[in-house]
């Protein structure tokens, strides 16, 4: 009776662990996805209307957040969402935010970029060509060490590589002149040489990070500082030409972060605040799993990743991303704008973190459609 009774249970665990490896390969249907990405985009935009901005509109949390409407429009194919973002453009009088060399303030240029190529009007860009002009002439000679408010000038932290580049890429992108996406590729390896741990691969914060270590020894690696960098390259591949004489060594990079970046995967699918002692950050993050999403999954979609190898991943982590939704549409377990892994809950939400969520969405979306 006893044995009996213990190989049932080691039954019912094979059966249940079957059934979990199978469920991560399952495909996702592109019906849940686009289900999931309305629910969320419209739960943001009633939000702001409602309760008012957290930050200005030109904020970097908020262009942010406009790389993944930009995303869900173009899904949604409803110009009621790209009216919105319009209607942010018309708010801000099209201008970028106040320090014109700082990447957080220029952000917003990648919305503005990617309307003016929609609208064609030329007020869209031109404030932000403006600055991107001057950004160009600039001799960048400065060192990163993180003092003397050197961000107001240099990509001198990891999050500026989602900020600065991509911005530059799609001006590029939008007006034909090369000189900005050229620019952004200069700088991006000067910040790389600074920043990227080439036996970690993955980046620091900024300097302060080099010599800090987490409870568990480890180097201190932020989750969503990694998913800004990885995110930042998709999107600056995304719109640069194949004959790019620096496309290579984006892929190579974009492959060494993303092998490691799946090796940090958690078995619930998401990654945590801190990617090397998530132990002490025990719950699940979802700006830092979104950035990831997308990029793992932009990447299956562009070939330069393994469908087989990576496609599990993506998998689980689009699943720690629509189970932290609430049943209204806010998405919680986003962590608090900060510049180190740190403590989220279920009830914390930022406009970043949608903005990765409709990015991994629009990528799943076309990952399954293929597949499905």
């Amino acid at each position: 009776m006893f044995l009996k009774k213990y190989f049932t249970i080691i039954l019912l665990f094979f059966l249940v662990a079957n059934s979990f490896a199978a469920d991560s390969k399952q495909p996702i249907t592109p019906d849940s996805v686009y289900f999931y990405m309305k629910k969320v985009a419209d739960w943001q935009w009633h939000s702001l209307a409602s309760n008012g901005w957290k930050d200005n509109p030109k904020d970097w949390t908020n262009g942010a957040m406009y790389t993944g409407m930009l995303a869900w429009a173009k899904v949604a194919n409803d110009e009621i969402y790209y009216q919105k973002l319009v209607d942010v453009g018309n708010s801000t009088d099209w201008q970028i935010g106040k320090s014109r060399f700082f990447a957080d303030d220029y952000c917003i240029g990648a919305m503005y970029s990617q309307l003016f190529k929609i609208y064609k009007n030329p007020v869209y860009v031109a404030d932000f060509k403006k600055m991107a002009d001057s950004l160009v002439e600039l001799p960048h000679t400065e060192s990163l060490v993180w003092k003397n408010n050197v961000h107001l000038r240099e990509w001198a932290w990891c999050d500026a590589l989602f900020m600065g580049p991509p911005s530059l890429a799609y001006l590029t992108d939008a007006t034909g002149h090369q000189k900005y996406l050229n620019k952004a590729c200069e700088l991006w390896w000067k910040s790389s040489a600074f920043l990227y741990d080439k036996d970690e691969h993955l980046f620091f914060r900024d300097s302060r990070y080099f010599t800090k270590k987490e409870k568990n020894g480890q180097k201190v690696f932020w989750s969503r500082g990694n998913g800004w960098v990885i995110a930042g390259i998709a999107r600056l591949l995304s719109v640069m030409p194949d004959n790019h004489p620096d496309r290579a060594k984006f892929i190579k990079q974009f492959k060494q972060m993303a092998k490691r970046i799946a090796s940090l995967q958690q078995s619930d699918g998401s990654w945590h605040t801190s990617l090397l002692d998530p132990a002490s950050y025990s719950g699940k993050e979802t700006s830092g799993t979104g950035f990831f999403c997308y990029a793992l999954a932009w990447g299956i979609n562009q070939k330069i990743l393994s469908y087989n190898r990576f496609y599990p991943i993506v998998n689980k982590a689009w699943k720690a991303l629509t189970t932290s939704v609430h049943p209204d549409g806010k998405l919680g377990y986003v962590q608090p704008q900060g510049a180190a892994p740190d403590k989220v809950g279920f009830d914390d939400t930022e406009v970043y973190g949608v903005g990765a969520f409709l990015l991994a969405g629009s990528e799943m979306l076309k990952l399954n459609n293929i597949h499905h």
